[in-house]
């Protein structure tokens, strides 16, 4: 009996690190177009943690899955995104425009775009996606603007950040 515990006590360590750990994480890319005088956005989430928290937040009955997606899913969308990512250019908050929503296997791009943007000398961004339901969120944020790429690591007791371009 005692043979016995004394394996099951050697082998907990390695069974304790067999659980997957679960990383939370997401990233959004945000590029200047100087032809169109836009922000061009792409946010990538996985789907799982953002179907979890659009269900905590405002229908339990929601799903993000193509086949069975919930008929109202993009406003739900929508409303998430633009209470939890802000974008400030030379100071002035913009407005952002949600164009849509694509599954990429376990993820969900969301689409979005900052229409009349004068160059860029500095920009601010806010982005709490997913931090009100997962404290060890991170949101990682990358801006490339006139051929240059810069980014912000973003988590819940940071999720705002500027960067800063000279013209």
């Amino acid at each position: 009996m005692k043979k016995i515990f004394l394996i099951l006590l050697s082998l907990l360590p390695l069974l304790s690190f067999s659980v997957a750990h679960k990383f939370y994480v997401s990233a959004t890319d945000i590029k200047y177009n100087e032809e169109q005088r836009s922000l061009q956005i792409i946010s990538h989430v996985f789907t799982d943690d953002l179907e979890n928290l659009l269900k905590t937040r405002y229908n339990k009955e929601l799903y993000l899955v193509e086949e069975e997606e919930h008929p109202a899913a993009d406003k739900f969308v929508e409303r998430y995104f633009q209470d939890k990512l802000n974008i400030s250019v030379n100071g002035k908050k913009r407005t952002l425009n949600y164009l849509g929503k694509e599954y990429n296997k376990d993820q969900l791009l969301i689409y979005i775009e900052v229409e009349d943007v004068e160059p860029i000398r500095n920009i601010s961004v806010e982005n709490a996606i997913l931090t009100d339901l997962f404290p060890e969120q991170k949101n990682v944020v990358k801006v490339s603007y006139n051929g240059k790429i810069k980014s912000l690591l973003l988590m819940r007791d940071a999720v705002q950040g500027t960067l800063k371009f000279s013209n």
